[in-house]
Parts: C-alpha cells; structure tokens; sequence
C-alpha cells in the first residue's frame, strides 16, 4: 500500500538508484553501458487502471524535474515497475509500467497487461494498454535484445558525447527544470506537453524539407533537424525553433553532399520563417573518399619492371577493364605498348554511385558557410559544441557566431597527428591543445563552456529565454519577482571594484546587495576573452536587454607557449581598467552586432573608458580598426541603445566618440549619472595644458591675502630680496592646495551639469533610481519601434523619426505627457484601436499616392507608345 503513495514510490526508486551508482563502481561495467530498473510491487493494487496510470505518469514527471541530473550521470534509459491490479470482481490483472527513453522520446510511459498461461503461470504475451491503439498491439518478449538506436547510443558515448536524436529528451527535461524554478517547485501548474518536436525530413529527389515522421535512428543521411515546439515561462502559449545536428553515428559525421544539402535547406527553412536556428555540432569535417572499385583494378607502367624502386610512369587501366567501367568514371588517354593497348589515368570521376568524396563536397561546405552568413545576418543563430568539430564544422560554429562549447568538443582545422607529421616529431598530443575550451574561451571564438550535454541545454534554453519568438518580434516580457520600483544597492565608486556587482549584486556578510538587472538573471558571456570588458545579457523589470560594461581593475592577458616552438614561453600582459584594449575593443563590436542581429535586445552601455590604449603594441594589434568596428556596429543597431555613465565614471576623449549617439540619432540616447564625468581629458592632463603653474600662481597672488599684501609690497619696493624670498616659499607652500584647486575648477567642465547644458546627454539620473527610470524607457521606445515598423509597412515612404512623431501624436493625444515614459508606454497600451486606425489611413494614403503617381505618368506612357508605333 505505502507504493501506491507517489512520494513513497519516488523514495524506493532514488535507493534503486543509489544501488546503480555503486554498481557503476564495479572495473566491469563499461562506460558505455546503459542502466534499468526493475521493481515488483508484491502487494495488489485495489485501483482503477487509470488511477494506477496516472499515479505512474506523475512519478515519472516528479522524478525527471528532480533527478534530471542523476538520471543522465547513471545512463538510466528505464525504469518498470510491475503490480497486480485488483479488480472489484476480484480478478487479478499484472502491469508492467514502463517509462523509457530507449526509442528517443524522454522516459516514454507505455504500459503492457500481462497475460498468463493458465498451465504453467509464466506470462507468454504482453498487450499495450497505455497508449490506446486503435486494435490489441501484443508482444511475446517484454525485452528486446540490443537494437540499432541502443548500438548507436553506445558509440556516442564511447566518445563523450550524445546521440542526436536524444537531444530532443534533454530539451525536454531541460524545460521541465525551467518550469519548477519559474514555479518555485510548484510542478502542478506546469503545462503539459512543455516539448514536441516534429522531424525535418529531405525528399532524395527533389532536396525539398518537409515536417513528418521517421524511426528514430532511421535516418540515411549524417544530419538530422527538428521544428520544435516548446512550451516557455517567457512564451507560454509555445516558441518554434529550428534544431539541426550531426549524427556523428553515420560516417563519422562527416559533411557530405546530402549532408550539406539538408543543412542548407534545413537552415534556409529556419531563416525563412524568422526562427531561431541551434545547430548541435560533432563531426569529422568534409567527406573524403577513393573511387573504391578502381583499386583493385589499375596498374603501374614501372620506369624498370626488374626493379620498381626506380618509379614508375603512369597509372593505367587495360582496355578490358576500362571497357568495364561506366562511361565517364575515369578521364584517360589511350595508347600502345609492346603491342598492348593502355588507358594512362588523368583523372579519376567515379560513377553515379561516388558522388560525395572529394572537392563537391568542398563545394557544398562552401555553401552552408554562406548560409551560415546569411542565417546570422536575418534570425538568432546559436551552435552548441557536443563533440569534435572539424574543418567545415568548426567554420560553421564561428559563422553562426554564438557558441558554447562542451568541455569534451574541440573545434579544429586540422587534427593533431596530421601536425605533427607536418612538423616532423610529436608535438601535440591531444585536439584539446588545438581547439579545446582552455583555447577557443580565451580568444572568443566560445561564448560559454560547460561540463556536459545537460548543461549545454540549458545554456541553450536560458539564452533563448532573452531572444524574441522570431527575428520580427520585440523581446518577450515576464513579470518580474524583483520590484523594478526597488532601488540598486550596489553603488560603483570611484575605486576598483568588480562590474558584475554592479549589474547582478552581490552577497555579502550582511546579506544580498542588489544590483541594476532582475536577481538571478545576467548571464555574462565572453567571459574568457577581452577581459577589460564585461558584456551579456540580463532583465531589467522581466525586459531582456544587453549589456556591456567596464572592468576597473587590472586584468591579465593571458598568451599561451606554443608547443611546436621550443623557444616559446606562456607570458602574461597587464591590461588596466577603463581602458580599451585591441582584444576588448573588438569584443565590444561583437556583442554589439550579436545583440543586434536576431536577438532584437535593448542595449545598455555602462561607460567607463578613459580611453582607447595607444601604445606601439597595441596599434600594431589593430586597435584603430576594432575601435573603427565599434562605431560601424552602432550605426547599424536597430533597437534602443542607452549609454549611461555609471556613477564615479568617466568617458573621455576617443572613447566617447565611438559611443556618442549622434552615431546612430534615431536610436541611440546618452545619460550620465549626477556623480560622472566627460570630457577630453582628465583634470590632471587638461590643466598641464590649459591650467599651467603659471596661472596657478596667478590665481594664487589673486585669491591669497598674504600673498597679495606681499606682492604689493614688492611692487613697491622691486629691488627687497627678502620680500621677494618670501613671495617664493609662500608660494611654494601653497602649490599643492592650488594644484587641487585647478584640478577642482578643470573637473567642474566634466559635470553633469554641464553635459546637459551642451545638450550632449538626454538626462542626468541617480543611481539609485535609475533601474525604474531606463525600464519604462526601455518598454516606451520598444513599443514606439513596433508601432513605427508597422506604419513604415504601411507606408514605406515614411521615414523612422516620422513614423516614430505620429505613433507619440496618437499616444499624447489621450492626455499622456510626452516626456512621461511610463504614461506614454500605457497609452500606446491602451490606444491600440487608434494606432490600427492611423495605420490604415497611412496605407490607405500609400495607396492613393501610387494611383496618381501612375495616372500622372499615363500621358508621358501614351505619347512614347505612340511615337514607337510611329
């Protein structure tokens, strides 16, 4: 009885599965072995066979949301738990119930009545009851011996990495984890079917894609690809993505012709559709390949037949077997020698049959790298590194751009020992050493680095939690648990300390300090590469934005020995804070553009450079070039852009420059906080130039009274030394104090005060309450730019800023004051009626302009008809 309480089935199942964990102890067991469990309830079931189903059912969903983990550490693929049911008439019915992820699903629950032999009572058949088949669905054996989907799973993790189509169960149970944690563990209000996948499949024929379904595992091409559905706390109602992997159980996952042809179509369908596109990638590069029924056929027309270590000539084919081959399959020359009639080999085709063994499929690579362009140009690309990524593979990961990485993927051109014979001895031991995370997260290519497939999913779900459901949608909003009223705690100083305080918190002895984004919700990426810069993603009142930031303090640029130069040495090169580096400078410009292209997030800049660095070594490491790129990636931007000088920061010279919104009018805006500065340069700088000891001095004789009555005195008398000898140790007593006064009286032109004054800022805020200030700003421009898209649309002679003054016309023109970002934002909420009708005049006046432009151009038609007639 206690077994029929779910919460004490969910008990004997974690210790059966301690009891695997200390069998996976055992030398024995091999790493790729896949785990089961059996549990027999002795006592019966007095319930009906629905309640014993659904009790079944919410086990299965209790133990996949908690013990997600430990079910994929231990490899269990199922567990069955076999009880008698008790009929009211007293009959006796044995279930055996089963959740497995054996045929691809995630723990898929079917459930079989066992049917007893009445002479010996051992079972000889089991009959599906769960899920409903339209006829009796019986088998003979309960399990089957190993078949192809378990085979390939077992080579998959042979090599540390996930079978493809198992992917679609972690997603699964990746947003089952998202969904208890949006609920705070309350897994009943979680909806159902969070995840469904239908299959991308390629007519041989025709190359076309179409949605259906095929056995898993049947797949006679090395990629496979999925439309998924799935089921968001930011998207409740459900999203659609485009997943697309290799499956490296077919040849090696190599990229062959009709590997490159499905990705290209799958991708092309993905971007068509506006859809984000996730490319799971472990693969060996391009196919190659020999023309295999040539082999045993051609020979050699040796310089010496007695002795073959003198070369030989050519290769050929006797005319009997050239005659043999299809037509076309080799490129020959006929002759005679000796008599004997000879085809010379130019060149090898291959028939019908060899298609996808050398440069076409370098050719179709070739193809899928510019879509891969295309695809990061027009929707959210994202490409997660299971396994080894090779040549092609490796090039599809960096031209999609966003990457994460799994700690057992190394992404290559070339592999290891292929190296070391080119350099004659053994240098590298590993693909790690070539393109492992310790290589690619330091220079940028990987975004993010984790541990295992598990892990690489929910990266791929959290950072699709901050992207729109396509590429022409706004990003979502979900409510916010963090108060977007509460003021930020953390307040930056003046003194180094670390950013990422500042935009997520911290913990401290005395409790949590909040900072400017939504508690648990920035997620930094790049995080190994460029140092002196800090940039990701976090929310602002549940509305994801983009962030970048500026470290304060001194970072290390770490520069790795290289292991084919004996001569080399790991070194290590000091970057200071506030200061752009080449390395930072161009990761600044490449989460501008990711932010900007497909992801369609608001963007917050906290400004704090003194400058770009300019010495010898870093204008030869191109810092004009990464700087330059800065300027062209904010012109391109095309949502909001905020640039805010955090408090006890500061923007000067060539750095304010590549950030002033003049670059960008429509979307950019600059604030600064009350206790910022701006300016050229810094106090000190500006007054060894504008502010010299001289007019120190000056202001010294005109404010110091003692200094004053000395002077007049020596105007009186010029020739006293003593006066004079006076003048000079008062005034060198107060140099110090008026070195601060001129630094003071420099800094007050750096001001806040000033900055808006000039017109060079939108507004000066306060930290404290600037969280509140730039989400309403935020959400008010956002809904602006909709609005506007959607009367350019109408009529696309309409400029931007035009569009964007007649959607605040119908906005204010309910009483909400223009420069009230919060009533503004609930206007355009709230005068949706009024927008529609605006836009439909708009297309309704596009229209009648094309008419008459075209009745205008009617004579001018006439007459040229006429004269051609003519």
């Amino acid at each position: 009885e206690a077994f029929q309480r779910v919460d004490t089935a969910e008990k004997m199942l974690v210790e059966c599965m301690d009891e695997v964990e200390r069998a996976l102890l055992s030398s024995k067991i091999l790493p790729t072995s896949s785990s089961r469990i059996f549990v027999h309830v002795l006592p019966y079931w007095e319930e009906s066979q629905q309640d014993i189903i659904r009790k079944f059912k919410d086990l299965r969903d209790k133990l996949v949301s908690k013990y997600s983990d430990r079910l994929l550490r231990l490899r269990i693929d199922e567990f069955e738990i076999k009880v008698m049911q008790s009929e009211s008439d007293g009959t006796l019915s044995p279930l055996r119930l089963t959740a497995s992820s054996l045929g691809g699903s995630l723990f898929d629950v079917k459930v079989f009545e066992e049917e007893i032999s009445p002479i010996n009572g051992v079972p000889n058949k089991f009959c599906l009851v769960y899920p409903s088949t339209d006829g009796p669905l019986c088998v003979i054996e309960p399990y089957g011996s190993s078949d192809k989907i378990q085979m390939k799973r077992a080579n998959v993790r042979r090599i540390g990495t996930t079978y493809a189509y198992d992917f679609l169960a972690l997603f699964e149970m990746g947003l089952l984890d998202r969904w208890e944690k949006h609920l705070d563990g309350d897994s009943s209000k979680i909806p159902e079917s969070v995840f469904s996948a239908s299959e991308l499949i390629m007519d041989p024929k025709t190359l076309e894609i179409k949605e259906g379904f095929q056995v898993t595992g049947s797949n006679n091409v090395g990629m496979v690809g999925w439309k998924c559905t799935m089921k968001t706390p930011e998207y409740p109602e459900g999203r659609e993505i485009v997943l697309i992997a290799n499956d490296i159980t077919f040849q090696s996952g190599s990229f062959g012709v009709m590997e490159d042809e499905f990705f290209y179509k799958a991708s092309e369908f993905a971007r068509k559709q506006g859809l984000p596109r996730v490319f799971i990638s472990a693969n060996s590069g391009a196919r190659i390949g020999l023309y295999e029924e040539l082999k045993p056929k051609f020979k050699a027309a040796w310089n010496n037949p007695e002795e073959p270590d003198k070369g030989f000539e050519y290769l050929y084919l006797t005319e009997e077997d050239y005659k043999a081959l299809p037509v076309g399959a080799v490129v020959a020359n006929e002759i005679e020698v000796n008599g004997e009639k000879r085809y010379s080999l130019d060149a090898i085709v291959g028939d019908d049959k060899v298609h996808g063994i050398g440069v076409e499929n370098l050719r179709g690579s070739g193809m899928i790298a510019g879509e891969t362009s295309r695809a990061y140009d027009e929707v959210f690309t994202l490409s997660y590194i299971t396994g080894r990524s090779v040549g092609i593979g490796a090039y599809l990961n960096r031209l999609g751009q966003r990457t994460i990485q799994m700690q057992n993927g190394p992404m290559i051109l070339t592999g290891y020992s292929a190296l070391n014979k080119l350099l004659g001895r053994e240098v590298y031991t590993s693909q790690d050493q070539l393109g492992g995370p310790q290589v690619m997260f330091p220079n940028g290519v990987s975004h993010e680095i984790v541990t295992n497939d598990k892990q690489g999913v929910e990266s791929i779900l959290d950072w699709l939690s901050y992207v729109p459901k396509t590429a022409n949608d706004i990003v979502p909003h979900v409510a916010s648990k963090d108060p977007v009223s509460r003021p930020v705690e953390f307040k930056p100083s003046k003194t180094p300390y670390d950013p990422r305080h500042m935009l997520a918190g911290q913990n401290t002895e005395k409790g949590w300090v909040s900072g400017f984004f939504d508690k648990d919700t920035f997620k930094e990426t790049l995080g190994g590469w460029g140092k002196s810069v800090v940039v990701g993603r976090g929310k602002l009142g549940g509305v994801p934005v983009g962030c970048i930031a500026v470290e304060t303090r001194l970072v290390d640029r770490r520069i790795p020995a290289d292991p084919a130069n004996p001569e080399s040495r790991e070194t290590l090169e000091p970057q200071a804070g506030q200061v752009w580096f080449p390395d930072s400078a161009y990761k600044t410009a490449q989460a501008i553009e990711d932010f900007n292209r497909g992801e369609n997030l608001p963007l917050i800049i906290f400004a704090n450079w003194r400058g770009f660095s300019g010495g010898t070594r870093d204008m030869y490491g191109e810092i004009l070039k990464f700087g330059a790129k800065i300027v062209d990636s904010l012109r391109n931007y095309k949502q909001p852009v905020f640039i805010y000088i955090p408090p006890g920061g500061e923007l000067r010279g060539g750095a304010w420059v590549v950030v002033d919104p003049t670059i960008n009018p429509t979307y950019m805006e600059m604030y600064a906080d009350k206790e910022s500065r701006g300016g050229i340069l810094e106090p000190p700088g500006i007054c060894e130039v504008k502010y010299r000891e001289g007019d120190q001095v000056k202001t010294m004789r005109r404010l110091d009274p003692e200094l004053r009555s000395l002077c007049d005195q020596l105007e009186a008398d010029p020739d006293n030394v003593e006066l004079t000898a006076q003048i000079r140790n008062r005034e060198e007593k107060l140099k110090p104090i008026y070195l601060n006064i001129a630094h003071e009286f420099a800094d007050l032109h750096d001001r806040a005060g000033r900055m808006k004054a000039k017109g060079v800022i939108r507004d000066a805020l306060s930290w404290e309450s600037s969280r509140e200030y730039f989400h309403w700003r935020i959400r008010r421009r956002l809904e602006e730019l909709k609005w506007a898209k959607e009367f350019q649309l109408a009529n696309p002679k309409l400029s931007v800023e035009d569009a964007i003054k007649k959607v605040q016309d119908v906005a204010s023109a309910g009483g909400a004051a223009i420069d009230d970002d919060k009533a503004m934002f609930h206007a355009l909420e709230a005068h949706k009626g009024e927008l529609i009708n605006a836009k439909d005049i708009l297309r309704k006046e596009s229209i009648k302009s094309q008419i008459e432009l075209l009745q205008s151009q009617l004579p001018e038609l006439q007459e040229a008809q006429e004269a051609t007639t003519a």
